[in-house]
């Protein structure tokens, strides 16, 4: 017999949908606001509902309404860490919103259970004329928290924000970072059910986002607190969730755990074909790209890339001018959680040539740890002119193929193994 443990779901989201009307608010939207009253008077529905663009900021407007949301469903269980994952512009920001009932959702319900303590924007929810002080007790008031409640975690508050030499000075002289540290600290402290948290860790330093990072992984685990986190850190957003959405504009692409979740939004499908082919997107009066490729010798593309072979990189690019010496390509690697490794590049190896260049590099055998890596390409023209550039234009993944019976089967630290020289100076 099979025991399946009921899930013990605090919050969820039902058919999440947000429209907005583009333009000038309070232009020309009495008749439409009629409109809606009159159909709703008639017991139909908003005729409003049935148009919008998708959410896609980088085309141009058809209709005067977008949909920012469409359609969200998902559920997140008690002490589940959800990292929501998408690029600028994709809801993310406006789902959070209205999960934090700052705004309602156009169609669609959220019901949650337990308070919910969020942190969308640096300063939201403070009063710029009031001190540190008196906007911890105001933003616990909120939360429905009493005085005395507030009181008891009043020093745990101002010592984790390290704001104690301004705490009785208004907010509002207060800079972004140091804003932010105290909302975080207010928000973690206060001891909500469900924490919301957008992107504001940014804007504090190194110390105060490992702090706080710290702290939410208490929160979860410790406390078995949820936590909806949204950031462009994907190294945070690994080490701290244990579930991924990810949107693109405005709907849910990917659900699942973070893993794939972030291997999803970094283009990562580690079965893909390490070759591009490029078709006239990549045809300019000067050069063109044709082709991007990866491969172990005597093998194919199409197979994935062995981390103990030596591995090629080919690009194939025609350049249609006389002076083809004075271009150069460069490259830029980067790791699966998009910080950069190194740059390479031909420039001091040999000079291009008018038409098809088939430019190799080669990359030593065990020289990459197995893992997925992105490359973003630039054409240079006489050193020092940027003529073309593509971030994240190839991606590909390299695969240990096995370790010997008996050897460490852990993944060893880092993203590349350099091959040093050692010696053994036996002294006689």
């Amino acid at each position: 017999m099979i025991f399946q443990l009921e899930k013990d779901i605090i919050l969820k989201a039902e058919n999440i949908s947000k429209q907005y009307r583009l333009g000038q608010v309070g232009t020309g939207t009495l008749s439409h606001d009629l409109n809606r009253w009159w159909h709703q008077v008639r017991g139909k529905e908003d005729p409003y509902l049935k148009i919008g663009d998708t959410n896609d900021r980088s085309t141009k407007a058809v209709s005067e309404y977008v949909w920012a949301l469409q359609d969200i469903n998902f559920e997140v269980e008690r002490g589940q860490v959800l990292g929501i994952i998408g690029k600028n512009g994709a809801g993310k920001s406006t789902l959070l919103k209205i999960l934090s009932k700052v705004t309602a959702p156009t169609t669609g319900s959220i019901k949650s259970r337990g308070r919910i303590a969020s942190l969308l924007e640096v300063g939201t929810g403070f009063h710029g004329e009031m001190t540190g002080r008196e906007n911890i007790f105001l933003n616990g008031a909120i939360l429905g928290m009493t005085k005395k409640e507030i009181a008891s975690k009043l020093d745990e508050i101002i010592e984790f924000s390290g704001c104690e030499r301004y705490i009785d000075t208004p907010v509002k002289r207060y800079s972004s970072g140091m804003t932010v540290r105290l909302a975080f600290a207010v928000a973690a402290f206060l001891e909500p059910e469900i924490l919301v948290i957008d992107e504001v860790l940014a804007v504090g330093d190194a110390e105060f986002q490992k702090k706080a990072i710290g702290k939410m992984q208490d929160i979860s685990k410790g406390q078995g607190r949820t936590v909806l986190f949204v950031s462009h850190n994907m190294a945070a957003v690994k080490s701290l969730c244990n579930k991924g959405i990810i949107l693109e504009h405005g709907k849910v692409v990917f659900e699942g755990d973070i893993e794939n979740a972030v291997s999803y939004y970094l283009g990562g499908d580690p079965e893909a074909m390490n070759l591009k082919t490029f078709g006239k997107e990549h045809d300019f009066p000067i050069f063109k790209l044709d082709e991007i490729s990866l491969n172990n010798p005597g093998r194919t593309s199409h197979e994935l890339l062995q981390e103990k072979e030596v591995i090629t990189l080919t690009t194939k690019l025609d350049l249609k001018v006389k002076d083809a010496e004075r271009y150069h390509i460069t490259y830029h690697l980067y790791n699966e959680m998009g910080e950069a490794m190194f740059s390479f590049s031909n420039a001091g190896s040999f000079s291009l040539e008018t038409g098809v260049n088939n430019i190799s590099c080669d990359f030593p055998a065990s020289f990459f740890q197995s893992g997925q890596y992105f490359l973003s390409l630039f054409i240079i023209e006489d050193s020092r002119q940027l003529l073309f550039t593509e971030s994240d234009i190839i991606s590909f993944t390299v695969v240990d193929s096995g370790r010997e019976l008996g050897t460490y089967m852990g993944r060893e630290p880092g993203y590349i193994k350099p091959q040093f020289q050692w010696k053994n100076n036996i002294e006689k």
